[in-house]
């Protein structure tokens, strides 16, 4: 199934029925004015979560320095994502064929170029952090 994501992705699976997500060497939108367009997002990122169950986890793999940091910025600051540390990652067979069995992976490798992993994981909702809407002086 081929689909636009970005739109369509809460009409195909049920709140919190995925244990894994894969954003596998996406489009970098280098363009400032084109950033709106990159699949992980502060608004997508409220969407993946309800699709996540608790614990679930969300893989983003990318060959583009500035992409990850990027991703991982997004993610760090979205209360419903914790960031997985990388020793558990060796654990964790997705996080290893990600890297090293999809096809954009073995290109980027063949090019002898570098790969940038991180994974989060969905907090359970006792976990979320309690953020005031704003400070009283």
């Amino acid at each position: 199934l081929r689909t636009n994501a970005m739109k369509y992705l809460p009409n195909y699976f049920a709140l919190g029925s995925l244990r894994k997500l894969f954003f596998c060497f996406p489009d970098p939108h280098f363009k400032a004015k084109n950033w709106r367009r990159r699949i992980i997002s502060d608004t997508l990122l409220s969407e993946y979560a309800s699709l996540l169950a608790p614990r679930g986890r969300l893989y983003a793999i990318t060959d583009v320095e500035e992409l990850h940091k990027w991703h991982v910025a997004r993610l760090d600051a979205h209360a419903s994502f914790a960031r997985v540390a990388d020793d558990a990652l060796r654990d964790d067979p997705a996080a290893q064929l990600v890297v090293t069995e999809t096809e954009e992976g073995k290109k980027v490798e063949r090019a002898g170029a570098n790969k940038f992993l991180c994974v989060f994981r969905r907090v359970e909702e006792h976990e979320v952090p309690v953020r005031p809407l704003f400070a009283l002086p």
